[in-house]
């Protein structure tokens, strides 16, 4: 199975849009027991979420994991920062392209992967809002050529 695939639960699709993704690599995440529940059930949210490489470690900042229902007094913090499972390798590799040169790690999407919770952090440089447009433009040219083909291949 390839990178970022499996029963995906969560997706940020807006960091595509305000960011240029130039690499992506899997992590996972340590929750507590009704942290998973949720997870399972879809109750996340990766839309202002951030990675941060601290001390040596990784860290997943301001993801919103919805207390479980009947979590009662184990239920954590929605917003708490999790740390993220990676090989030192490959935090040292992180951290040396973070540094000095505007990047940032963004979460891209969660999945379950043979049971765990694993997070697709993508290393990303944002992007200015002419980038924005021409992206835009791009997708609806591909839209249109895609509809133009459709409405040959029909006659």
């Amino acid at each position: 199975m390839a990178k970022g695939e499996g029963n995906v639960v969560a997706q940020n699709k807006k960091a595509r849009h305000d960011y240029t993704i130039v690499d992506t690599i899997e992590a996972g995440m340590v929750l507590t027991g009704t942290e998973i529940k949720s997870v399972r059930a879809a109750r996340i949210q990766l839309k202002d979420g951030y990675a941060q490489i601290k001390n040596g470690e990784a860290w997943l900042i301001n993801v919103h994991i919805s207390p479980f229902e009947q979590g009662n007094i184990w239920n954590q913090d929605p917003e708490r920062t999790r740390k993220l499972l990676l090989k030192k390798k490959e935090i040292v590799r992180l951290e040396n392209e973070l540094k000095g040169t505007g990047m940032t790690l963004v979460p891209l999407k969660v999945y379950l992967k043979d049971g765990f919770a694993k997070v697709l952090i993508g290393l990303a440089k944002g992007k200015h809002d002419y980038d924005k447009r021409e992206s835009i433009k791009r997708r609806e040219q591909d839209r249109d050529i895609k509809r133009v083909m459709k409405s040959m291949n029909r006659r």
